[in-house]
């Protein structure tokens, strides 16, 4: 059996993290929560995951500057790792825009449960 894959979500609604986490669970992945991108960058710094959906609008840290930051982390394999755009806000930026920030793909709020899954899966299985 293999190990299942680890998300790590950088949001700040409680709705959005616990209706994610039973979407996940449904495919079998581990989720964490952070709440904003500087506890995104803690967690990603004591822990391994295989792929980051980030809301770009969080206190402390938002998601465009959390990216950032992991684009440039010493670790090869941290510094690659999808990470998704979730937003309400699609029309703040386009996705040339969102990829120069270092973003894979983009899902927009309110999240489609379905696109959120297949997104996911095409960039972990």
């Amino acid at each position: 059996m293999s190990t299942p894959k680890k998300i790590l979500v950088g949001e700040d609604s409680s709705v959005i993290i616990n209706l994610t986490k039973s979407v996940l669970a449904f495919e079998k992945y581990e989720m964490k929560a952070a709440r904003n991108g500087k506890q995104v960058l803690e967690l990603l710094d004591k822990e391994d995951f295989d792929l980051i959906l980030m809301d770009i609008s969080m206190p402390v840290m938002d998601g465009v500057t959390c990216t950032q930051a992991i684009r440039n982390l010493p670790d090869p394999k941290k510094s690659k790792l999808p990470i998704i755009a979730i937003s309400g806000n699609v029309n703040n930026y386009t996705m040339d825009e969102l990829r120069k920030f270092g973003f894979d793909d983009f899902i927009q709020k309110p999240l489609d449960f379905d696109k959120v899954l297949g997104t996911v899966n095409k960039y972990l299985i």
